[in-house]
């Protein structure tokens, strides 16, 4: 079962190969719930069941063997129409569906249980697992003390960027925007009663040779190099991606740098994770941050590494097993015992984000 928008190109990279070996599937978006979905459960003499009624079709959710819980659009009830209610509906949709993913307990999840991968998603504790580990974590400190912004600054030399707790768009002058990591000159600190209104991370400028994005899918690692300081627009941030001067390549990541990064995402209880090094002038790797759910396609389309069919064996790898079980003699032809449900048309992109 996967879960997530209907626009979403990351799936669509990975339904063709799921297709190739086999697997029978349901694509499903919560915005298809309550509207365009019911959802059942309940204990009736004893045993517990679920139902999803999607299209005219009914599914088992029992039945489900893996589940990849990608980047789902919120529950919808559009065709209420008081604001306060459907808000009111949209939310107890919301409960519901995490107690029917809790019941869900024959099935393994990617990257993790939705409410698990929410109550970890959390950039400190990925800070101090991954110091635990013995991976390399600058000096970092999160706060809204503006008394506390200068000292923090002097310690760094005036070498001092800041970034957000977590990616949240919002409205600047009518247009959507968001923040990315940016430097803190000298000249910013008059403002700096504003962080007194939003908690900020605040880091020393690492000096960069190039940086990684590590993509761990189960105990698989592919491990991408970025040359962000080809180009002054990624200098700091990566994620000004669209420049052509910035190369990516499959990149050779060190053994142990490599397990200590399946070690982190398995230590946290997930099945998937992208990690973000930079690899300093000195050749020193230092940890920046875990993205629980954070996007994979883009390094798949620019170095052709495989991350999507790892995604399909690890999904894939779960229905095999529950086949073997039921019927171990004809193991060899059986096929997983899931849902499934005509596929929207297919087109071969990724997502650059």
């Amino acid at each position: 079962m996967i879960i997530s928008s209907h626009r979403d190109d990351s799936v669509h990279a990975v339904l063709p190969k799921l297709q190739e070996r086999g697997v029978p599937l349901l694509w499903w978006d919560e915005a298809d719930y309550p509207g365009a979905s019911t959802l059942t459960a309940g204990c009736l003499d004893g045993h517990w069941c679920q139902t999803l009624t999607y299209r005219g079709e009914t599914y088992d959710l029992s039945k489900v063997r893996a589940v990849w819980d990608r980047r789902p659009d919120r529950p919808s009830a559009l065709e209420v129409p008081e604001p306060s209610q459907r808000a009111f509906a949209e939310h107890t949709a919301k409960v519901a569906l995490s107690g029917a993913y809790d019941l869900m307990v024959g099935a393994r999840w990617m990257p993790a249980l939705p409410q698990h991968a929410a109550a970890i998603d959390n950039k400190l504790l990925h800070l101090r697992r991954a110091t635990e580990l013995g991976l390399t974590v600058v000096d970092t400190v999160v706060t809204n003390d503006p008394e506390v912004l200068v000292p923090v600054w002097n310690r760094t030399g005036g070498r001092m960027i800041t970034k957000t707790l977590e990616f949240r768009p919002f409205a600047l002058d009518g247009e959507n925007g968001h923040l990315y990591t940016a430097t803190v000159p000298r000249r910013r600190l008059t403002g700096r009663h504003r962080l007194r209104h939003g908690p900020a991370i605040l880091q020393p400028n690492v000096p960069k040779a190039y940086e990684l994005r590590v993509t761990v899918v189960g105990e698989q690692v592919f491990a991408a190099r970025i040359d962000s300081q080809a180009s002054r627009m990624t200098t700091v941030d990566w994620r000004h991606y669209h420049d052509a001067k910035v190369g990516y390549a499959a990149y050779d990541l060190p053994r142990d740098i490599g397990d200590r990064c399946v070690r982190l995402v398995a230590g946290l209880g997930l099945s998937f994770g992208a990690l973000d090094f930079i690899v300093t002038p000195d050749g020193r790797y230092v940890f920046l941050e875990l993205n629980v759910n954070g996007q994979w396609a883009f390094v798949e389309l620019r170095t052709g590494m495989p991350i999507s069919d790892a995604i399909a064996d690890w999904l894939a790898a779960a229905c095999v097993s529950a086949a073997v079980v039921a019927d171990p003699a004809g193991a060899a032809d059986a096929r997983p015992d899931v849902v499934a449900t005509a596929r929207p048309d297919l087109k071969d992109s990724a997502d650059a984000h």
